[in-house]
């Protein structure tokens, strides 16, 4: 919706040292607006670039500095023009100073929406963060990025940094880089997000994320280990299935004078007696809902739906624990959730810590009884794994898994192959093309994960952001050169 669209400015690294990943760069934040575009259209976002030989934004001209330092685009809604700009990146001939870029950018937020839209407000940094910044005129390099840090959530926004590593950094000062790292960390601590540190062109495509998802909790209440014995909790969604965006149907038949025309198409359904004895429409109040039961059709209103369903109470309940190993990590269903203790709530955060540390020390893990809202219709039983923080500042909590019920598991039995004849057998030629075909499919051969799933776009979704880039694409060239491109893909 209109109101939840975002702010964004991207802060882009094109000196000498980013010559090699800028390709990437290229195709991931043109990837980005053409993604807003048709799934966000109307966020805004601004483009300014460091490393360059000229100089040109607003702080360098009203209080002087900020060299080497160009604001591609101003703020503006996404459109087509913004996917041409980010695709033709230049190329800086001199080392950025990434600092000196986050404040440009900040500039630019607060002079276009001031003290508004606090939240959604945001900066993305790109860079392999390998060269000095410059020395601050007052107290150290760390009290500076404290100010600018404490003065970013002051205004409402937050940074992501992505940090180009891998062969990029080979022969630069570790010195500088362990000191830059420290100092973006800063930013994260004080703006509570991430810093994102990529060595592959296939993990920096999936940096970046497209938009934000503000957390919701599922539950808030009572985890009942017995009845005299609760602690209080919330619950969140950890991981969810990324879906399809929500496609409406388009009309053509409203006139091309009418510009006020919105092309929607609505659906309506009459509903008329079959016997023919009635040509008006029964309204609403005189219908009631038939099942099929054999040949005959048997209703049942609402009031005798509501006698007789399922109205389990809101809650969870622990039915009781069992050793880790028995429960299987494939019978794992759907999303995963994060219980953590009410915050605030000192007591439920000792209790929660305690339990958790216990089953962690057993390796046992806890069955529960689930509700997450009155009114719910279906009882979810599933597994709550403890999960120990590293952080002292991040208190203990559990991860929570839908197990399946019996009427769930599906166990196919398959012959084996050695019990088939001897003609249908695959020869040793055919045998090894097998085997180097399951090899091939390996995504660690090496030990480390090739595709991340953090990092990995949802290719069904990529393929769709592609197909639908495409037609935008054959729309610009239409409406801008007259010209119609076939391709396929």
């Amino acid at each position: 919706m209109a109101r939840n669209k975002e702010k964004l400015v991207l802060l882009l690294d094109v000196g000498p040292s980013m010559h090699g990943v800028l390709s990437e760069v290229e195709k991931l934040c043109s990837m980005l607006v053409e993604k807003k575009l048709i799934f966000s259209k109307y966020d805004e976002l601004g483009v300014v670039v460091f490393g360059t030989e000229e100089s040109k934004n607003d702080l360098t001209t009203e209080v002087g500095g900020y060299q080497n330092i160009t604001v591609l685009q101003d703020i503006k809604v996404v459109d087509g023009d913004l996917v041409d700009t980010l695709q033709k990146l230049p190329r800086g001939r001199v080392d950025g100073d990434f600092l000196d870029a986050i404040v440009v950018g900040m500039d630019m937020l607060i002079k276009k929406y001031k003290d508004l839209h606090k939240g959604k407000k945001r900066l993305c940094l790109i860079t392999n963060a390998i060269h000095p910044i410059k020395d601050s005129f007052e107290g150290s390099k760390e009290d500076q990025v404290m100010t600018i840090a404490e003065q970013m959530a002051a205004q409402g926004m937050k940074i992501e940094s992505i940090v180009v590593r891998g062969r990029l950094s080979r022969d630069a000062n570790k010195g500088v880089m362990d000191e830059n790292d420290h100092l973006l960390s800063i930013f994260s601590k004080k703006t509570h997000t991430r810093i994102v540190y990529v060595d592959t062109p296939t993990s920096l495509l999936g940096a970046l994320k497209t938009r934000r998802v503000t957390p919701v909790t599922v539950f808030r209440g009572h985890l009942e280990l017995s009845p005299h014995m609760k602690i209080k909790v919330w619950v969140y969604k950890k991981t969810q299935e990324e879906k399809f965006p929500t496609l409406k149907k388009y009309s053509e038949k409203a006139p091309a004078s009418n510009k006020l025309a919105t092309h929607q198409v609505k659906v309506s359904y009459e509903y008329k007696s079959v016997d023919g004895s009635s040509a008006s429409v029964i309204p609403p109040e005189q219908r009631i809902k038939g099942y099929r039961y054999g040949p005959q059709v048997v209703p049942i209103s609402t009031a005798e739906w509501d006698a007789v369903k399922f109205k389990p109470e809101k809650g969870i309940k622990v039915l009781g624990f069992t050793d880790a190993s028995k429960i299987k990590r494939h019978c794992y269903m759907k999303d995963v959730y994060l219980f953590i203790a009410e915050p605030g709530n000192t007591r439920a955060t000792l209790a929660v810590s305690a339990i958790a540390r216990a089953m962690k020390e057993m390796n046992a893990v806890a069955i529960l009884r689930c509700v997450w809202r009155q009114g719910q219709q279906n009882v979810v039983v599933g597994v709550l794994t403890p999960n120990i923080s590293q952080n002292y500042k991040i208190p203990d909590s559990f991860y929570f898994n839908v197990l399946p019920f019996a009427e769930d598991v599906r166990e196919y039995q398959f012959p084996s192959f050695n019990s088939f004849p001897a003609s249908w057998q695959p020869n040793d030629q055919q045998q090894k093309a097998a085997d180097e075909l399951v090899q091939m499919l390996d995504l660690a051969p090496s030990g480390k994960e090739a595709l991340l799933p953090e990092f990995t776009p949802n290719p069904v979704l990529e393929v769709l952001r592609y197909a639908f880039s495409l037609c935008l694409h054959n729309v610009i060239l239409f409406l801008y050169h007259g010209k119609w491109q076939h391709v396929g893909l």
